[in-house]
């Protein structure tokens, strides 16, 4: 469907960074926090719609 265009340690960050974003919404009422949601989701299908413009790609190239 999209074309990958996040490396393994891009998507791992974003994953972790948006679990911890919910974590804040869920425990400190941090209403902000539930844009954690989105990393998640782009970093769990390898797709980041923000690169696409720019033609950044984290993944390593093919040789």
């Amino acid at each position: 469907m999209f074309k990958v265009n996040e490396g393994t340690v891009d998507r791992t960050v974003r994953v972790l960074l948006g679990i911890a974003l919910v974590a804040l919404a869920l425990t400190k009422g941090f209403v902000w926090g539930w844009i954690g949601v989105l990393p998640i989701i782009t970093g769990s299908i390898g797709w980041c719609p923000a690169y696409v413009p720019f033609g950044i790609s984290t993944c390593k190239k093919a040789s």
